[in-house]
């Protein structure tokens, strides 16, 4: 099966943590910092659980679809991403704290259950990180 590219993000960063990052179609045009600096602009984390949580959204649409569920249009899902240290090794760990108002508990487990199998960034983080999805 041949894989299908549908869409490729780029981006040029210079200078890390504390540098900037800028998009190949300059929609993007950002400062970075490091978490809790006091240096203007934004750091990984924030741009890794924006992003992950805007995918989830997509996948939880995807899921309700499935199961013809109409997915509330106040849907939210606050992720926070953790840059951690143990013994001078960093790592990621993650919550995603998903927000489906007017649905019972059980239907929004399930879709939150059938979402985190399809969004590709969930998939990514699968095996690597420790993840909490909770259902607000």
């Amino acid at each position: 099966m041949e894989t299908k590219v549908l869409y490729t993000g780029k981006t040029h960063t210079t200078g890390g943590r504390e540098g900037a990052s800028q998009s190949s179609d300059e929609q993007l045009n950002i400062k970075l910092s490091s978490p809790g600096s006091s240096h203007p602009g934004t750091n990984p984390e924030q741009l890794f659980a924006a992003g992950w949580s805007a995918c989830f959204i997509g996948a939880l649409g995807l899921a309700a679809a499935k199961f013809g569920v109409r997915l509330p249009g106040e849907t939210a899902v606050d992720a926070e991403v953790d840059l951690c240290v143990v013994e001078g090794e960093y790592f990621l760990q993650a919550r995603l704290n998903i927000s489906l108002p007017g649905l019972d508990l059980e239907t929004a487990e399930k879709l939150a259950s059938q979402a985190h199998q399809t969004c590709p960034y969930s998939k990514m983080t699968r095996g690597n990180i420790n993840v909490e999805i909770n259902i607000l």
